[in-house]
This record gives C-alpha cells, structure tokens and sequence, in this order.
C-alpha cells in the first residue's frame, strides 16, 4: 500500500510532482483542485469536498496533490514543497499565462486563470503565516515518514529514498 501526498503554496510544483512520483511508482494520481472548484472558480460547498476526499484516501494507493489535513493524515507519506513566495509568483504566472483563457486540464470547466489571479495571489502571500506552520507541525509529528522539498538537493534526496531516480 502507497499512500503519497503532496502539498505546498500554490505554484510549488504540487501537481507536477504528483504526476512524476505516480507515473514512476505506477500509482493513480489525484489533484484536489477538482475537488475544491466547480465551474466558474465557484467554491464547493464544503461537505461535498469532505465526502469526496473522505471517498479518495479510502482508496488503497494514491497520490494526491493539494492541501488537506483529512489527506495529510492518510498519508503513508508526506511530501511537502515548501517553496518562496518569489518562486510560487513565478510558477503562477507562467502557468497562468497558459490558462489564462481556458480551464487548466486538472480544473473543471470554465475556470480560466484570468478569473483567479487576484485570490491565487493572496493565497501564496498568506500560505507563509496561514498555511505552512499547520503543514510544519503535523510533520514534526511524523519526521520518518515526512519530506520538505526546499530545492534540488531535497528532490534528488526524495527520488532516491522512493527509488525512482531522477525524473
């Protein structure tokens, strides 16, 4: 059994790794970005995002992408990509510039950037103060079975222990 989630700032690389990680290791992926949009960048209402992730790690391998603490708390493993504001900004809007008018593949329909780009930069402005202390703490909690990803060195670390290589 596998369980892998990936969590992060917005633009720190959380789906991508996810894929990279599933795709080597044969396990199905899933970004909870699906789970906390519906179309038009409307929030889901909150007990249909709970049921469905309850429905996701009830599953017996995955990896999953996104922030949840339900996820967090599944995990066999903990991957978290603690990357700098300066860094999420650049991968936002680099990946915005490319959905700006159109869904990402991961979103549902009819959630182009352009529509997001005021919340997305508050979310990495605040995910520092908000966010990252809550992630910090559950992994103090579970040190041998935790990662935090800050650069190459870390992901080159992490790729070895899953041995996977370098992707």
């Amino acid at each position: 059994m596998a369980r892998i989630h990936v969590t992060g700032n917005a633009g720190s690389g959380k789906t991508t790794l996810a894929r990279q990680i599933g795709e080597a290791l044969d396990l199905p992926v899933y970004g909870l970005d699906r789970l906390v949009w519906h179309p038009g960048w409307k929030k889901s209402p909150r007990a249909w995002r709970e049921a469905r992730e309850a429905e996701l790690i009830a599953k017996p391998d995955w990896v999953i992408d996104g922030v949840s603490a339900p996820v967090r708390e599944a995990a066999d493993l903990l991957i978290f990509l603690d990357a700098s504001r300066l860094t999420c900004f650049g991968r936002c809007a680099r990946r915005n510039w490319r959905y700006l008018w159109r869904s990402r593949p991961d979103l549902p329909p009819n959630c182009p950037e352009l529509l997001v780009i005021p919340k997305l930069a508050k979310i990495i402005w605040s995910f520092p103060a908000k966010v990252r202390p809550e992630i910090l703490t559950a992994i103090e909690g579970r040190r041998e079975s935790a990662y935090i990803v800050r650069g190459r060195t870390e992901l080159e670390s992490l790729f070895h222990d899953l041995g996977i290589g370098r992707l």
